[in-house]
C-alpha cells in the first residue's frame, strides 16, 4: 500500500539540532476547532483526504485505506505478528496452491441489510479486474484464471467474468488460478478483495462518495478536504467489532497542526508526529505516546521516464545510494526513530534478509566513482518529489545535502501540497526525478514489497521500472511448490535488484504517534495502522 504513513524528518546535523528544539509544538492552529462537533462516544484521528473515491480496489494509499478498512471487511486479516486471522471467511483452503476453496461465515450482511454471499465476492472481483473500470488495484487479481479475458493488455475485454471464479453455493466459492501461487491466501488479506453489495453496480461513481460496506462502521458523511465520519454498526459479526460509537477522520494541512490539536484536546489520535515535535512528544503525551516498529520501508524511487533517469546506468543509482548517510540522518534528523534499511523489505515480513551489499553503506569516495563510471546524472542535478503535508521536507533536505556534499551532484526537494496531489503526479507520469516511496505491508510476505512494486505490470510500479529478467525470476517464485520455496525464490529476486536498482532503500518505519487523554486502548496493527475499532472513550 502506498504512502507508508506520514513519516517525518530534517537536514544536516547543525540544522537538525535547531529544528528539533525550536518551537516544539509547531503551528498553533484552529483546524481542529473548525472540525469540532465530535459526537459523544466518537473518536478522532488525523487522516487526510483520500486520493480516490471510496472503493476498495481503487484505494492503495494510507488515507483512503484507513476509511476503507472501517467500512469493509474482506475474507481474512492479520494479527500484530502478521499471522492470518479469518474474518468474513470460515476457511480458505487448497491442496495444490492452484485451486482454492473459500467458505464464508453465514449470516453476514452489508449495511443495507443485503446478505454477503459468495456471489458478492465473485461479482466484485470481476468488476475490479475489468480493464474498463480502471481500478488502480486490478493487477492484484491477475493470478486468477481468465484475468486476461477481462483485462487484456490491449483492446476491449472478451468477457465480464474471470473463468476461475465459481460459486458452489451461497457461502462457498472456488478460485482457480492460472498457475499455482503458494502465498495467494495471504493476498486475500488486502482490503482490495472486499465484497460489494448489488446497489454498487447501479451507480459506482455515486457509491464511491457514499459507500455501503460490510465492515465494523457505516458511512455517515464526507466533507471533502475536512473530514469523513463513520458510525459503529451494531450488527457487525467480525472479530473487530467497534468498542466506540464512531470515528471522525480529520484532515490537516500539516502534522504540526494535528499534533497541537492532540495536545489541546481537539483531536484524539495522531498517526505520526512531525520532526519538530519528535524530541518532546513522549514527554507531552506520557502514556499516550506510541513508539513501535512496523512492516514498512522508505525508499527513493526513480521515474525511469524522466529526463533525469531515462536510460540511466544502475551504477549511477548505486552511487547515489552510497552517498546517503543513513546512520546520521536517522539518528539526528529522525531523532533515532528509524532504522537504516539493509534490504528492500522490512524485518517483519517472511523472507526479509540482510543484503550483503555495499550500496546501502555510506561511502562518498565509492559513490563518486560509481556515478562517474555510469556516465553521471544528466545536468548533474535531480529532484525528490514529496508531499508537503506529511512532514517530509526535513529529511528530503538532509538526503539532498548528504548527496551534494558527497558527490557534488545537486539535489532539491519538489514539494506537492498534499498526498493526493503527490500520488496523481506519480500516476500521470509527471515525476521529474525521484519520488518519496513509502510502502506498508498489505500482507506479511516479501513478495508484497517486490512484485507489487517492481514487476513491470504492477499497478504501484510508478517509477515504470521494466526488466524482463526480474519479471522472469518473479514468475519462478510464483510457481514454487510451497510458501517457503516461493519466499526463497523472491529472496533471489531481491538480490538481483541490487544490480538493477529500481529504487534506493532508505530506512524502516516505526510509528511515532500517540493519543490524548480522552481515549484509551490505542494499539498498533501489523500494517502500522492504529486499531481504531478497539479504541475506547474515557
Amino acid at each position: 500500500m502506498r504512502g507508508a504513513k506520514s513519516a517525518k524528518w530534517v537536514a544536516g546535523a547543525a540544522v537538525i539540532a535547531l529544528a528539533a528544539t525550536a518551537c516544539g509544538g509547531g503551528d498553533s492552529s484552529d483546524e481542529g476547532k473548525k472540525n469540532s462537533g465530535q459526537p459523544a462516544g466518537y473518536v478522532s484521528i488525523d487522516v487526510g483526504e483520500p486520493q480516490k473515491p471510496l472503493m476498495p480496489a481503487d484505494t492503495n494509499e494510507s488515507n483512503g485505506s484507513y476509511v476503507i478498512q472501517s467500512l469493509f471487511t474482506q475474507l481474512l486479516d492479520f494479527d500484530d505478528k502478521g499471522e492470518i486471522v479469518l474474518t468474513n471467511a470460515e476457511s480458505v483452503e487448497t491442496e495444490d496452491s492452484k485451486t482454492w476453496t473459500v467458505k464464508l461465515k453465514a449470516g453476514w450482511k452489508f449495511h443495507n441489510g443485503e446478505a454477503v454471499t459468495a456471489q458478492s465476492y465473485i461479482d466484485a472481483w470481476n468488476w475490479y479486474a475489468n480493464v474498463e473500470n480502471k481500478q488502480q488495484n486490478a493487477f492484484w487479481f491477475s493470478d486468477i484464471k481468465g484475468y486476461e479475458d477481462v483485462h487484456p493488455e490491449k483492446g476491449a475485454p472478451k468477457s465480464k467474468e474471470m473463468s476461475g471464479l465459481k460459486a458452489v453455493d451461497d457461502t462457498t466459492f472456488t478460485i482457480e488460478l492460472t498457475d499455482k501461487v503458494p502465498y495467494f491466501n495471504y493476498k486475500l488479506g488486502y482490503a482490495t478483495f472486499a465484497p460489494l453489495p448489488k446497489v454498487f453496480y447501479d451507480d459506482p461513481k455515486a457509491f464511491g462518495q457514499k459507500p455501503i460496506g460490510n465492515g465494523p462502521y457505516t458511512f455517515e458523511k464526507w466533507t471533502h478536504k475536512k473530514l469523513i465520519q463513520v458510525k459503529a454498526w451494531p450488527e457487525y459479526q467480525g472479530p473487530n467489532k467497534a468498542a466506540n460509537k464512531g470515528i471522525q477522520f480529520k484532515n490537516y494541512s500539516t502534522v504540526e497542526a494535528a499534533y497541537q490539536d492532540v495536545i489541546s484536546g481537539n483531536l484524539d489520535m495522531i498517526r505520526q508526529v512531525g520532526p519538530r515535535d519528535l524530541p518532546k512528544y513522549k514527554t507531552d503525551l506520557g502514556d499516550g505516546a506510541i513508539d513501535q516498529p512496523y512492516a514498512a520501508i522508505q525508499t527513493l524511487v526513480p521515474a525511469f521516464y524522466s529526463k533525469s533517469f531515462k536510460d540511466i546506468d544502475p551504477k549511477v543509482l548505486q552511487g547515489l545510494s552510497m552517498a546517503i548517510d543513513r546512520d546520521t540522518i536517522t539518528k539526528t534528523v529522525l531523532n533515532g526513530t528509524r532504522i537504516p534499511a539493509t534490504s528492500f523489505t522490512p524485518p517483519q515480513v517472511k523472507g526479509n534478509q540482510t543484503l550483503e551489499a555495499d550500496i546501502l553503506k555510506y561511502n562518498p569516495a565509492k559513490a563518486k566513482e560509481l556515478i562517474k563510471a555510469g556516465g553521471g546524472v544528466p545536468e548533474n542535478k535531480f529532484t525528490i518529489q514529496y508531499n508537503a503535508d506529511g512532514g517530509h521536507k526535513e529529511w528530503v533536505t538532509a538526503v539532498c545535502e548528504s548527496i551534494r556534499n558527497a558527490t557534488g551532484v545537486d539535489c532539491v526537494g519538489d514539494a506537492k501540497p498534499d498526498f493526493p496531489t503527490d500520488l496523481e503526479a506519480r500516476d500521470n507520469n509527471e515525476v521529474k526525478g525521484f519520488y518519496r516511496g513509502g510502502w506498508v505491508a498489505d500482507y506479511p510476505v516479501n513478495v508484497n514489497f517486490l512484485k507489487e512494486l517492481y514487476h513491470s505490470k504492477a499497478e504501484s510500479n510508478n517509477g515504470r521500472f521494466n526488466d524482463k529478467e526480474i519479471d522472469a525470476l518473479m514468475a519462478k517464485g510464483d510457481k514454487a511448490d510451497s510458501l517457503e520455496e516461493s519466499v526463497a525464490a523472491y529472496q533471489e529476486v531481491e538480490k538481483a535488484l541490487v544490480e538493477k536498482m529500481p529504487a534506493i532503500p532508505l530506512w524502516y518505519y516505526a510509528i511515532n504517534g500517540g493519543h490524548g487523554k480522552n481515549v484509551d486502548n490505542v494499539k498498533v496493527d501489523f500494517h502500522g495502522d492504529l486499531e481504531l475499532t478497539g479504541v475506547t472513550v474515557k
